[in-house]
């Protein structure tokens, strides 16, 4: 039987599987992930919380439209802020109402 993947994991760029998987190889070190791609800790951590966020997201996908998914996806890439995450969704939940 093929093993499947999980949800999560498909919501992901092909950005954010590289950088998971450097993450990976250095055993975790955000230190030696800063040192490879030569940018500071600070930004590695950064990237890291937005992975999380990107992760945290597709878990609770079930719970949540397409629209809010996509929006909450562009949040925690920056995509967007949160002043316009907030004003897009009431914008939306205002069109859902009857």
């Amino acid at each position: 039987m093929p093993k499947r993947w999980p949800d999560w994991l498909s919501s992901l760029s092909d950005e954010d599987l590289n950088f998971l998987r450097r993450f990976l190889l250095h055993s975790g070190s955000l230190k030696a992930v800063a040192s490879e791609y030569e940018v500071s800790y600070p930004t590695v951590r950064l990237r890291l919380d937005r992975l999380i966020q990107k992760v945290h997201v597709a878990e609770e996908a079930a719970n949540l439209s397409p629209f809010e998914r996509t929006l909450r996806l562009l949040l925690a890439d920056q995509a967007i802020n949160a002043e316009t995450y907030k004003t897009l969704l009431e914008a939306h939940q205002h069109d859902e109402t009857p």
